[in-house]
């Protein structure tokens, strides 16, 4: 064998400090131990064959290491390509064979190791999701509905809060890139629609929920906001209401915004000019509408009815209307908006404007695996309507 050659101990490379043919024979030389190497491993029958006989040597019920790939394959009497197409969701494979492979991995308690996977798929298999808040139902609903979809694939949710802040929202965005997620689902208020439109899409698709952003319309999960405000007051004017007060979201958010417009357009419709003092800018928490109820009492002007631009607030004006002493619906008729649980738990119950969030939040899952997986998927829904729901919370005015 011919004497091993070592590295130059030198910044320069091999190839500034060695000849054409020196070089070639280093280089050989590596070679021929690479390949010795691999000569001593066994092949993948051999390694199957010898892992047989000592499993029939070995007492029942007992292990002698973790259980690999390998042992999987033999004991399906599948190939390995076969195991890793079912350990990857995603991936074509027989539902009899799947079967076999699932039942191998169970008797013999193998867990596929998530690094591997990641290095072998280029893949994460994680999803980032950043929303607003991480309390309360709207955003319980979407993440309980993402993480649902993306569990029954084999896939795991990462996820982040921006609290409606630019800043945080951009923070949270570049960590769960850092975080090296295959795509991103965001509930941004704050982010402009130019960082969204200049975020880097081919690297890390980004899909954004609850917003139209104008060059993203492929990737936008959206609410038709401005027609949920138009219904929950049109049901007022139905009723013969014309002094309608209204709780707003705050107005530097879209959707607020377009709630708000609804409103204005059900009143102009009906001939009803809209009173800016009977507006009040609300922040989307129900100590939110309890003060904004009170501060519309303090101003002393007549309304019969509120709309809320969600329901949380929704219970923050009835609680505040209860301290009053107000009989509801009769002396004040209340609307909201998100057809949130709670609003079939206050007295009355509440009577407000569906936002189907869990079927958005299940879309814009689904596109992530039919877009960014490559996993069949039925069509994907991205545009949503909103529907009244009526309940026990309006009446005609006294």
């Amino acid at each position: 064998m011919p004497a091993q050659r070592a590295w130059p101990e030198s910044r320069h490379s091999a190839a500034d400090l060695m000849g054409d043919a020196e070089l070639s024979g280093f280089l050989d030389d590596i070679k021929m131990q690479v390949d010795r190497t691999v000569a001593r491993l066994p092949s993948h029958q051999t390694y199957v064959e010898q892992y047989a006989a000592r499993r029939k040597r070995r007492p029942k019920g007992t292990r002698e290491t973790m259980a690999n790939i390998y042992e999987v394959a033999e004991l399906a009497g599948v190939s390995l390509a076969t195991v890793s197409r079912v350990i990857n969701p995603g991936a074509k494979v027989s539902e009899k064979t799947r079967q076999k492979v699932l039942a191998a991995m169970e008797e013999l308690g193998y867990k596929p190791n998530s690094i591997a996977q990641s290095l072998a798929t280029r893949s994460s298999n994680a999803v980032g999701v950043l929303v607003s808040e991480l309390y309360g139902p709207f955003f319980g609903a979407m993440l309980s509905a993402i993480e649902k979809t993306f569990k029954a694939a084999g896939k795991f949710v990462l996820v982040a809060a921006g609290h409606s802040n630019e800043a945080q929202e951009r923070d949270a965005i570049r960590f769960l890139v850092s975080r090296n997620c295959d795509a991103l689902i965001v509930h941004v208020e704050a982010l402009p629609d130019k960082f969204l439109l200049d975020h880097d899409h081919d690297k890390t698709p980004l899909i954004v929920m609850n917003r139209k952003v104008r060059g993203l319309g492929d990737r936008c999960f959206s609410l038709n906001n401005e027609l949920g405000g138009y219904l929950a007051t049109q049901s007022l004017l139905k009723l013969k209401h014309r002094r309608i007060a209204y709780i707003s979201g705050p107005l530097s958010f879209v959707d607020a915004k377009q709630r708000l417009a609804g409103h204005k357009r059900a009143l102009a419709e009906a001939g009803v000019k809209f009173d800016e003092r009977l507006l009040f800018e609300g922040d989307y928490h129900e100590t939110g509408g309890q003060d904004a109820l009170n501060a519309l009492f303090k101003k002393d002007l007549p309304f019969s009815a509120v709309v809320c631009a969600n329901d949380d607030m929704a219970a923050g004006a009835m609680a505040a209307a209860h301290e009053r002493g107000l009989d509801l619906p009769r002396e004040l008729s209340i609307v909201g908006f998100d057809d949130s649980p709670i609003s079939r738990y206050v007295y009355p119950k509440l009577t407000t404007v569906q936002y189907p969030i869990a079927d958005m939040a299940d879309m814009a899952a689904r596109w992530v695996l039919k877009h960014v997986y490559e996993q069949d998927q039925p069509e994907v829904q991205q545009a949503f309507e909103p529907r009244l729901i009526s309940r026990d919370s309006v009446a005609r005015p006294a």
